[in-house]
């Protein structure tokens, strides 16, 4: 039996990315067992660019929750991974678990090739920003094999089922996540099947998924994209993900060479502005009770 973990990123229970992965296991023809993983939950925190991670067994030296979510990642077969749109990009909790990726290098192997789906949801048509273009740079830093990424529109919890024609796109997405690549129609990166663009000059463009720049041209009609790869690549290959760690690894003699000089330019700037910082708690918050939590169910 296979296990498809649902990485959910928002902090609604029984919200519209939690039912859309559910509704999105209930289609999936294969028998399996979903685990289901809120990020909000985890006590993920923010990395500190140490690079430890790279150099020592054991994975990262934050003691949090990251191991955890990462083990259970390592696990599946499968991931569902869906989103919210806050103002207009994915709830920020992919990123701060993307931060943390370095760490995932020596797992490369794990990770290669693992099917998955990704959803985002919109509380306004037109206004989900790059969402989507979020969730696919989480999937594909994640190394994973991305199947198809949908997005959909419902503010209210439960209110993406409102639409009929949801629960039959969920189907589809369902029967995607172990099937071959379906081809895709549109304008896109020929290296990564991305559909987004930074218009750069003239006829150049810069695809913000894979980050190759190429032109885009017309061709009876239709817009085609021409990139090419720019020969430091992140995930097109499992060999492209090697190869960026140890360039990471690299970092360190090249720091080392240049050490007495960087440490020169950056001193010279030590002194300058007044840094705002957080206020220290008082004696009676330091007393006071924890609040209760609130129910995050709306």
């Amino acid at each position: 039996m296979k296990t498809i973990l649902g990485i959910i990123g928002s902090p609604r229970k029984l919200g519209n990315c939690e039912i859309m992965v559910k509704e999105i296991s209930r289609n999936i023809a294969e028998p399996h067992d979903l685990r289901l993983l809120r990020l909000t939950d985890f006590d993920i925190r923010p990395c500190t660019g140490c690079y430890a991670c790279l150099f020592q067994k054991g994975g990262c030296v934050i003691q949090d929750d990251f191991q955890t979510a990462v083990d259970a990642v390592l696990a599946a077969d499968a991931l569902i991974v869906s989103a919210p749109t806050y103002f207009l990009g994915p709830n920020a909790g992919l990123k701060r678990f993307l931060d943390r990726g370095i760490a995932l290098y020596p797992h490369s192997e794990k990770l290669w090739g693992k099917p998955a789906v990704g959803i985002g949801i919109a509380g306004i048509p037109g206004r989900e920003g790059y969402t989507l273009l979020g969730i696919e740079s989480f999937l594909k830093l994640m190394l994973a094999d991305v199947k198809t990424c949908r997005l959909f529109y419902g503010a209210l919890p439960g209110e993406v089922f409102m639409d009929g024609a949801n629960r039959a796109a969920a189907k589809e997405i369902a029967h995607a996540l172990f099937a071959p690549p379906a081809p895709k129609s549109g304008p896109r990166c020929p290296l990564c099947g991305g559909d987004t663009f930074r218009f750069l000059g003239e006829n150049r463009v810069r695809c913000m998924l894979c980050s190759n720049a190429g032109t885009i041209r017309l061709s009876e009609g239709a817009a085609v994209l021409d990139t090419k790869r720019a020969g430091h690549e992140l995930f097109l290959t499992r060999e492209d993900a090697v190869a960026h760690r140890e360039w990471l690894v690299g970092m360190k003699a090249r720091f080392m060479a240049h050490k007495n000089e960087l440490k020169q330019i950056s001193q010279d700037y030590r002194h300058e502005g007044t840094w705002v910082r957080p206020e220290a708690p008082g004696p009676e918050s330091a007393e006071s009770p924890a609040p209760e939590p609130r129910d995050r169910d709306r």
